[in-house]
């Protein structure tokens, strides 16, 4: 199972990369749950989804908690990305929700059917932070960047 990602930065580092590794990150605890699924191992499925569901609600935690609000302060935008990405983070948390409950069933095929409705919109989800809002926050937020990652870090 991957490891944890851990923010660590040098002077004048982006806080975008560490962003972008932890999509990286979940999205190997995806495929270790899913794999795990698939094969009906149920014991590893349920060691494999509670970690990735952790590292998702981290890494939410960190952007709707840390980077929405300051990059909202700074540029005024409240109801623009970051509004369609907090959207989408409750989409996911509910799909996540579903295969909690799948998985506690023994529900393969519920599973597999709700995670490949997940996987569609966390790669949808991911482009467009990483193409847009990560670009458009790293350009009004630059000057912050050392100080959104140790606050990440905390999160």
């Amino acid at each position: 199972m991957p490891n944890t990602l851990h923010l660590r930065h040098s002077p004048m580092t982006s806080f975008r990369p560490y962003l972008s590794a932890e999509h990286t990150t979940c999205d190997e605890a995806f495929v270790d749950a899913e794999n795990a699924v698939a094969a009906q191992d149920w014991s590893a499925a349920n060691q494999a989804f509670p970690l990735f569901q952790s590292q998702m609600q981290r890494h939410f935690a960190r952007e709707e908690e840390v980077l929405f609000p300051t990059f909202e302060a700074r540029t005024g935008m409240s109801g623009g990305p970051t509004w369609v990405m907090r959207n989408e983070h409750q989409q996911m948390r509910g799909l996540m929700q579903d295969m909690a409950a799948s998985l506690e069933r023994q529900d393969r095929d519920g599973f597999l059917g709700q995670s490949e409705t997940l996987l569609m919109l966390m790669r949808q989800h991911n482009m467009k932070e990483e193409n847009i809002l990560y670009p458009m926050a790293e350009n009004a937020l630059g000057d912050e960047g050392d100080a959104l990652l140790d606050r990440m870090a905390a999160v």
